[in-house]
């Protein structure tokens, strides 16, 4: 799907967590889609050590996970949040408003209640 479309151009993929982070630092991407569930670092961890190498890179997690806490931690490194039953119908619009704007996107399946607590969590400091 990204691949056909003529405003992005994949330059990478890596197979995990730590291949991630390693890439980002060399080549310094517009933008970097990361699973939560990566192996050998997960996702989040690659995320914060993303944003010390390449702080300019936008990151999007596309993610099975929803729960407050995972999301909290994407708002908290300043990602967009999708969830792959939405990415047929947001990921492309994900990956533009990120690259237009510094708001983070969150996927429409991300409920209020879910957003509510992981914002009260990022209030309350958590994490």
């Amino acid at each position: 799907m990204v691949e056909q479309e003529p405003q992005f151009r994949i330059i990478c993929e890596v197979s995990d967590g730590l291949e991630a982070v390693q890439k980002a630092k060399e080549l310094e991407p517009d933008l970097i889609l990361l699973d939560v569930g990566l192996p050998r670092l997960n996702g989040i961890a690659a995320a914060r050590q993303i944003r010390r190498f390449a702080p300019r890179s936008k990151i999007l997690f596309l993610t099975q996970e929803s729960c407050p806490a995972v999301v909290r931690e994407a708002l908290r490194i300043g990602a967009g949040f999708v969830v792959k039953v939405d990415a047929g119908r947001e990921l492309l619009p994900a990956m533009k408003a990120l690259m237009l704007s510094e708001q983070p996107f969150l996927s429409s399946t991300v409920t209020t209640h879910t957003l509510e607590q992981a914002m009260d969590g990022l209030v309350q400091g958590e994490l």
